[in-house]
């Protein structure tokens, strides 16, 4: 059994995607963010950085003592490797796959935070900063379009690279972005939607990006206002 330390943002969604598509079995550990509930010291013993996702591994393949572990790329990459699923068996298509993954949590997942957090949430409208992120998503986007020119996805099968990289492209319409300008990337964009487990996980969920949510002050404070602790 695994415990998902989770909340519906893109990085949550796809740890929740993996165990669904896996078929993992998993009991959701809810952390409400804007209650400040990742700044408490029982959730901070398994992520130190004070972010979901998280886990704990209860059952680890050398029987000892459970296994926290945070960080969603590095979440993926143990469990795929873990139970031999959504990731190549052969080298050469498993470092693409490695490479891929690694490309969305260096710069699709965090420049789409800051896309988003600029044009939804920041209380000062910037457009110096606006307009650096969102063109920054665009080039990105454009990147992964033309890697899946005449692929059915990232790397021959549907691997941890697709659900690594799908949640960020979901909020789209919020980051900015018009799937029309990238053709091979709607086209996937439309397959993996269609998928059972990803109808699943994302009933109930709405584009985070999408408008300017009233938060209180201390629940942005929760949010947006962390400053390190000595």
């Amino acid at each position: 059994m695994i415990d998902l330390y989770y909340s519906g943002t893109p990085n949550g969604v796809k740890l929740r995607l993996f165990l669904e598509e896996a078929h993992l079995p998993y009991r959701l550990v809810p952390v409400r963010l804007s209650k400040g509930e990742q700044h408490k010291p029982e959730f901070l013993a398994i992520s130190p950085n004070n972010k979901i996702p998280a886990i704990v591994d209860h059952a680890p393949t050398d029987g000892g003592a459970p296994i926290p572990m945070f960080e969603s790329g590095a979440i993926m990459l143990y469990l795929a490797e873990k139970c031999g699923r959504l990731i190549p068996r052969d080298e050469r298509a498993r470092l693409e796959v490695v490479q891929w993954l690694f490309w969305q949590v260096a710069g699709l997942g965090p420049l789409g935070g800051q896309a988003g957090h600029f044009r939804a949430h920041a209380t000062e409208k910037i457009p110096y900063a606006i307009n650096r992120y969102t063109r920054e998503i665009h080039r990105l986007y454009n990147v992964l379009d033309k890697r899946l020119a005449g692929r059915d996805f990232i790397v021959d099968e549907y691997s941890i690279a697709d659900i690594a990289c799908y949640p960020w492209v979901w909020p789209y319409r919020g980051l900015g972005q018009s799937l029309d300008d990238f053709p091979n990337l709607r086209r996937w964009f439309e397959a993996i939607s269609a998928r059972a487990a990803v109808a699943k996980v994302y009933e109930g969920i709405e584009d985070p990006y999408a408008g300017a949510p009233a938060f209180t002050d201390e629940e942005r404070k929760a949010l947006f206002g962390q400053v390190g602790a000595h």
